[in-house]
């Protein structure tokens, strides 16, 4: 007997750590020992902040690259960094470090920001609510995927690749257990990049594909 589908909504609290880099070098040493917490916020914090509006650059460190670096090139290498590519927050970590290593050998003078452009570093908790709506069956995820909040969107299909056994999002886990039955579906969320899309792209998608298939 597989468990009912327990939907889930959540919110990112964003905590300050007191690290800061006025420059590329100290931007470099910070990232080498601050918290996991840190990148999963600066990588993923953005879709859940409604202030949040780069569509150039999906994360902060691009971000900050190619508006106070003013360092274009590296702005576009860190941006082109999918952490869906790596299978935990370390990996992805050292992949910063080398980008930035490489941009240093390039430019020995650095690249300086203004002390009040610092690069602040931000680690996030997850709060998760219990909505209390269950799934028993996956044809109700039809109707109840369009009308999910983005924190659940953000909870079930992002975040669920750092706690699930496979990595993957909660609904591909949950259809997992019936076996073999919904191979087809499993292969079509599967081709979703959480990543480059807003949640309220990621929940349209994720709708249509459940539409089209039940």
């Amino acid at each position: 007997m597989i468990d009912p589908f327990a939907v889930k909504d959540c919110a990112l609290i964003a905590i300050a750590t007191g690290e800061r880099a006025n420059d590329l070098r100290e931007f470099r040493d910070r990232l080498e020992t601050t918290r996991q917490g840190c990148i999963y916020y600066h990588f993923w914090g953005g879709l859940l902040r409604p202030s949040f509006d780069d569509p150039e650059y999906q994360n902060d460190f691009a971000v900050w690259a190619n508006h106070i670096l003013r360092d274009r090139f590296l702005a576009e290498r860190l941006a082109l960094v999918d952490p869906t590519d790596f299978d935990d927050l370390e990996d992805l970590r050292r992949e910063l470090i080398e980008i930035i290593e490489e941009r240093l050998d390039e430019n020995e003078l650095g690249f300086w920001s203004a002390p009040h452009q610092q690069f602040q570093f931000v680690r996030s908790q997850i709060v998760v609510f219990d909505t209390g709506i269950r799934v028993g069956k996956p044809e109700e995820l039809k109707p109840l995927i369009p009308q999910l909040t983005v924190g659940s969107v953000f909870y079930h299909f992002v975040d669920a690749r750092r706690r699930t056994a496979h990595k993957n999002d909660d609904f591909s886990e949950w259809l997992m257990g019936f076996g073999d039955t919904y191979d087809e579906l499993l292969d079509q969320i599967a081709s979703l990049d959480p990543y480059f899309k807003s949640l309220t792209e990621l929940r349209s998608q994720l709708g249509e594909i459940f539409k089209e298939y039940m």
